[in-house]
């Protein structure tokens, strides 16, 4: 991964940080995020209504083929709700559980149900109708960011940062 062109781009402008949360897998793993992403650098799509699952899937022909080319880089779903939500957890994980047939896909979804407020506010995240795409380490480095589904334009910009 070309690290040196990432940590630039993170110095040369003034990126939001990625938020200390903790959320649960739809196949039952609690992550304390960000220290518990798994790669040196993340992918994280974060929605926040159920509309736009097409928008986080547009993305998903394009990012897994780039992290089967990238060892060290990982995929993430983050559906985000609000914290009152959690009532109801069980019946709204497990409708998408039973949605997503692939374990793997089940694995790197994370369902975040907190306070958005200070999530929004620490990604510089303006409106809730769209989704946010961010490149991330484990320590909350925000290197890259997109919104709304995929374009052409943000692909060859996230894998031009990638490159070697």
């Amino acid at each position: 991964m070309a690290l040196i062109g990432l940590q630039a781009l993170a110095m040369a402008q003034d990126p939001p940080r990625f938020p200390a949360v903790t959320g649960r897998s739809l196949e039952h793993r609690t992550f304390k995020l960000p220290a518990d992403f798994e790669g040196e650098r993340n992918l994280v799509l974060v929605a926040f209504k159920r509309g736009q699952q097409a928008d986080v899937d547009s993305w998903m022909p394009f990012l897994r083929p780039l992290a089967a080319a990238h060892a060290a880089l990982r995929v993430y779903e983050l559906p985000t709700l609000a914290s009152g939500f959690s009532i109801v957890r069980p019946m709204i994980d497990g409708g998408m559980r039973g949605g997503i047939p692939d374990s793997t896909v089940r694995a790197a979804t994370i369902t975040l149900y907190i306070d958005k407020q200070p999530f929004r506010t620490a990604l510089k995240i303006t409106s809730e109708d769209r989704i946010h795409v961010f490149l991330v380490d484990r320590a909350g480095q925000v290197y890259w960011r997109a919104e709304g589904p995929f374009t052409q334009t943000a692909g060859e910009e996230l894998a031009r940062l990638l490159e070697p």
